[in-house]
């Protein structure tokens, strides 16, 4: 599972550095794909996989399933980790989240976040005892 916050820096040929703790449990070779909100998704290759074999089943009939499975599959890249630690972000996943300077990688649970700082920011978590009710509707409590 991936936990913890760090900030880091868009080189000149769009590559950030990789947390040491996310490259162990990520490995060499990675997805990065479109997330949710404006952000990145990573995902280990065996975590993309699970996420393959799900949507095998889906019917490809919904449309709304349809269109999601173009955004999140289409928008999705092979990424590595080269001998510094860095990743190559691809131009239009960069363009997509607005990474230009600062960045947040942020563990979430199966996957890694990669945030413009500004967008990170802007997340406010000031209405997380709403939220924390709903989460508990859904049978999920901390």
């Amino acid at each position: 599972m991936f936990k913890g916050q760090y900030n880091h820096s868009v080189d000149a040929k769009g590559r950030i550095i990789m947390p040491a703790k996310f490259r162990e449990i990520l490995g060499e070779e990675f997805v990065v794909t479109k997330g949710m909100d404006g952000c990145l998704f990573v995902y280990s290759n065996e975590e993309w996989e699970n996420i393959e074999n799900k949507f095998r089943n889906v019917s490809s009939a919904n449309k709304d399933a349809r269109k999601f499975m173009r955004f999140f599959f289409a928008g999705a890249a092979d990424c590595e980790v080269d001998k510094q630690g860095r990743v190559l972000i691809p131009p239009k996943l960069r363009e997509y989240a607005g990474l230009q300077k600062e960045v947040v990688l942020a563990g979430v649970g199966n996957r890694i976040e990669i945030w413009n700082t500004e967008n990170w920011q802007e997340n406010e978590f000031d209405d997380m005892d709403e939220i924390a009710e709903h989460m508990a509707d859904l049978g999920l409590m901390i």
